[in-house]
């Protein structure tokens, strides 16, 4: 993986915690800085965390699963995206209250980081070209800036970008496989 793949996986995958910072925002009587970045921070440090897991997990076995990685790697990955592009038309409310606790935080940004886990698999089928700590430190500071961001956007604007955000995260996610999946049988 190339760096600008790293940045679109990041992207993708902040999706989901945007959605939901989205929310949070909707529900913020009156915003102040400091929501934002509390609720960047949760979905930041777990978006990295996950990757990481996922990678050390799956480099575990790695060498059992050569033979087929891009083919696992494009299966999680659009996994993952279709995913994300079905949830984008479900009507739930996910993360709608306005609470920043532990209680409420916690599942929110374990949930939104799952798919994470299984693109850090990916990572390790597909090694970035750099230290796979710098990866998850930049998808973990591109969800911090999206979620921070979906707090001050959800608070102005509602929830017109929430199914956009979502899909948008799908897609990349979906053609980010489809590259991996078509570079290991035709390059």
């Amino acid at each position: 993986m190339e760096i600008w793949e790293v940045i679109l996986l990041g992207v993708a995958l902040s999706m989901d915690a945007f959605a939901v910072s989205i929310c949070k925002g909707l529900c913020c009587k009156q915003y102040k800085i400091k929501q934002s970045l509390i609720v960047g921070g949760w979905f930041g440090f777990f978006q990295g965390l996950m990757p990481l897991l996922g990678f050390l997990l799956a480099s575990l076995v790695a060498g059992y699963i050569v033979a087929v990685d891009h083919w696992i790697a494009f299966v999680l990955l659009s996994f993952i995206g279709g995913k994300m592009i079905y949830e984008s038309f479900k009507d739930d409310d996910e993360g709608t209250n306005d609470s920043l606790a532990f209680k409420a935080m916690l599942p929110l940004a374990v949930g939104t980081s799952i798919d994470a886990m299984a693109a850090g698999i990916t990572m390790a089928l597909t090694p970035p070209t750099f230290s796979v700590f710098i990866a998850v430190g930049i998808i973990g500071i591109i969800t911090f800036a999206f979620s921070a961001l979906g707090v001050k956007i959800g608070n102005i604007f509602g929830e017109k970008f929430k199914k956009k955000a979502e899909i948008f995260g799908g897609v990349v996610l979906i053609l980010l496989g489809l590259k991996i999946l078509i570079e290991h049988l035709f390059f």
